[in-house]
């Protein structure tokens, strides 16, 4: 069942409630059922985000805060990318100032959100068996079947800019914290790291020194891909990408989920969510930048498991810009629990010795 149709259930539900809802988006569009996913996760978040308000901003403030927010955007060029990295430009002196929020630390952020909200995140030792298995995401509380329960924050690339993901070609080698989107888009949450004790104008140039659990997600597999993609792009200067965003979210912390160990089952699901942009009161909660220029839209086309630019423009595209991001998506209640997803890794080549297959079957459909 997808998680529009756990939000339709609510926590009194029986099952046959959860038939008839199953029978429902059966009947849907996949158009439709799409667009009602993106509207419960959006939901979710929007809710996430008045809680954050709620706990950061100054009484005084929060009527105001958002309309700061839209004036401040507009009066500075919109600049995405990480342009340090490939010969960037100065940054400019007129860049939006950060506002004030309550002084509370990640920690003293995070037990109030749970107040808020009835859960929060915490990392500590993973209790999957395996040897290197390191630390774990768990969720302190209760969730519902269907919440957001954290973000894949990080630095978004499209594959017109894979060339400049760090590590290039190899990028996977030593950085465990890359993930795909179905569309190609690949997020980098390296640079997050585990967040910081502030609000602050970020870049996503610095990689923080944080514990790295290499063999959890490293893949030493064939770089066969990066090498068939490696034609210079045009132009090598990008202009530096930065946002106000709440380094203390509690909830960006995605990029530490564990693969289920050994007679243990995934329970949350990886969602593509596409944030408005348009949502700028919601903007600072939104862990991701992009890099690149997004007030160019760079076209497409898909080769078999790659993506080329495309020299057609005739393709027509959304009126609203979306920062194409991830999330994780609970498949049943949760409570005081390791969070778990189902990594899907590729059967095609070798996988870690902890990797054990949730369904082989499934994982050979998505890579054949």
């Amino acid at each position: 069942m997808s998680p529009f149709s756990y939000n339709c259930l609510g926590e009194n539900a029986v099952e046959k409630d959860a038939e008839e809802i199953i029978e429902l988006a059966g009947k849907a569009s996949l158009t439709d059922q799409q667009k009602q996913v993106q509207e419960n996760i959006h939901s979710h978040i929007r809710t996430f985000s008045k809680s954050m308000d709620d706990i950061l901003l100054p009484t005084s403030k929060r009527s105001d805060e958002s309309l700061n927010s839209s004036v401040q955007a507009n009066a500075v060029p919109r600049r995405s990318g990480l342009s340090l990295a490939v010969g960037g430009v100065a940054t400019p002196s007129n860049q939006p100032v950060v506002p004030e929020t309550q002084p509370l630390l990640r920690a003293e952020l995070s037990k109030s959100l749970k107040k808020h909200m009835g859960y929060t995140l915490e990392l500590k030792p993973s209790q999957i068996s395996h040897k290197e298995a390191g630390r774990g995401l768990f969720i302190d509380g209760e969730a519902e079947v269907g919440s957001v329960i954290a973000f894949y924050p990080g630095v978004v690339y499209s594959p017109a800019y894979y060339r400049y993901i760090p590590g290039y070609p190899r990028v996977d080698a030593e950085n465990p914290y890359l993930i795909t989107r179905y569309d190609g888009t690949v997020i980098n949450a390296q640079p997050w790291g585990e967040g910081a004790d502030l609000r602050e104008l970020w870049d996503g140039l610095t990689v923080p020194e944080f514990h790295l659990n290499l063999s959890q997600g490293a893949d030493k597999g064939s770089d066969r891909m990066w090498k068939m993609l490696s034609k210079p792009l045009e132009g090598g200067r990008r202009e530096i990408g930065m946002e106000i965003l709440e380094r203390r979210n509690p909830l960006a912390l995605g990029h530490f989920a564990n693969h289920p160990g050994k007679d243990m089952a995934p329970n949350v699901m990886v969602c593509p969510y596409d944030f408005p942009l348009t949502e700028r009161e919601m903007r600072t909660y939104i862990p991701n930048i992009l890099f690149g220029r997004d007030d160019e839209p760079v076209k497409m086309k898909r080769f078999g498991s790659f993506w080329f630019k495309s020299r057609s423009s005739t393709e027509s595209t959304s009126d609203v810009p979306v920062l194409k991001c991830l999330v994780l998506v609970a498949t049943r209640a949760l409570r005081d629990e390791e969070v778990l997803l189902n990594y899907r890794l590729s059967n095609s080549k070798r996988r870690p010795a902890w990797y054990i297959p949730v369904d082989e079957e499934e994982d050979r459909r998505r890579w054949s």
